[in-house]
């Protein structure tokens, strides 16, 4: 969204922060296709127990707040989650004396609470009290899918205050002709070759319980050992899901781990499944408006998703059959239902043309930035 921010002809300062291990211990400066980005070096990652993780992000409000507020602007644009990425984002936007939008990509504090992540009652109560002056201080609020945009709503702020602007599909990458790259991949891998593959490409955390798609995977070498699955990503749940593999039976046969890779590197593992997955585990408010990059990547990829919850996404690709919501509790019956769609072949074919539709019309990115760019200057132009 910044590089095409810049590509419009605006000036973009992004602080964010260094999570790995480097030589600086303190601000540096990169420029980033035009984008001078700002980095404070915090570690993060999701390893790190829930407690270790405020520490994280409250360093790095602190820390961002008087940055953020030394950088001449016209409009601050905070995006969350965590929900204390308002801080600084309130400090710069009163110190300035500019507006503030407030992007939502995930409903805090209502998350980590039915997670039992956050169960003190005075940090719900300070937390929910940051909710509501994060969108009392916003001129204007950005939700990423339309039943987060009702959650806000109801809370009291106006709906003329908050738009609705989504994840969106990067076609530059995921949608770019990679069939050589396909081919290399496919023929370095003696366990993969012409055999249909299932990927999942995602952080490896709690909340995704990707523990499930090994029981799926043990299931469907029962009804089709040829079929291989991919998990490619890191978290805290990581040497689990590998342990529950091995016990299984389905480690490094039909089943494949590889740690976390950028996003070029990526697109070829996409561009060569016959299917993707995405995965929640955990309570309704994780899952209802779900809006994963892996969603928009598949599509960008032209290629099928399968859910095991139903919220905005799978709901979504329903609606436009471009995947399919496995069963959350019976891996069996999952297996069963993501090998008949497998096997469909006409099926399988049809779905690249419609997936690469929704990529290039509702979820493209260019399109998505637009709407951003008009919600900023909006914002700007009410206190000009």
């Amino acid at each position: 969204m910044a590089r095409r921010l810049v590509a419009q002809g605006h000036s973009v300062d992004l602080i964010t922060s260094r999570r790995e291990p480097g030589i600086e211990t303190d601000w540096f400066v990169t420029d980033e296709e035009g984008i001078r980005v700002h980095w404070l070096p915090v570690a993060y990652s999701n390893h790190m127990g829930f407690a270790q993780r405020i520490g994280a992000f409250l360093r790095f409000a602190v820390g961002s707040a008087s940055k953020a507020a030394s950088i001449k602007a016209d409009v601050v644009f905070a995006t969350s989650t965590p929900l204390t990425i308002v801080l600084p984002g309130i400090f710069a936007a009163w110190r300035q004396r500019v507006p503030l939008v407030f992007e939502v990509r995930d409903m805090w504090p209502a998350v980590p609470i039915a997670m039992g992540m956050l169960r003190n009652r005075f940090l719900i109560a300070v937390a929910k009290w940051l909710e509501r002056l994060a969108y009392k201080r916003s001129r204007h609020i950005v939700a990423l899918a339309p039943g987060m945009r009702d959650d806000i709503i109801s809370t009291g702020i106006d709906s003329a205050k908050v738009s609705v602007i989504p994840n969106g599909c990067d076609l530059n990458i995921f949608g770019a002709d990679l069939s050589l790259e396909v081919a290399e991949l496919r023929n370095r891998y003696s366990w993969l070759k012409s055999r249909p593959l299932v990927v999942f490409a995602g952080t490896l955390g709690r909340a995704n319980g990707v523990d499930y798609l090994v029981k799926v995977a043990e299931g469907m070498a029962r009804i089709d050992p040829e079929i291989r699955f991919v998990i490619i990503g890191d978290g805290a749940e990581r040497q689990g899901i590998r342990f529950a593999a091995e016990c299984s039976g389905v480690l490094d046969k039909s089943l494949f781990m590889f740690n976390a890779m950028p996003k070029i590197e990526l697109a070829a593992w996409l561009a060569a499944a016959d299917f993707t997955i995405g995965l929640f585990s955990g309570p309704r408010v994780l899952w209802k408006d779900a809006v994963q990059n892996k969603f928009f990547d598949a599509l960008a990829a032209g290629k099928p998703i399968a859910c095991n919850f139903s919220g905005f996404q799978s709901e979504l690709a329903l609606q436009h059959d471009v995947g399919l919501i496995i069963d959350s509790d019976d891996q069996e019956l999952a297996a069963y239902q993501l090998y008949v769609k497998l096997r469909d072949f006409a099926w399988l074919s049809g779905v690249n043309q419609r997936a690469k539709k929704l990529a290039a019309g509702e979820f493209n990115r260019d399109l998505l930035a637009k709407k951003l760019e008009d919600v900023l200057i909006r914002a700007v132009c009410k206190v000009a």
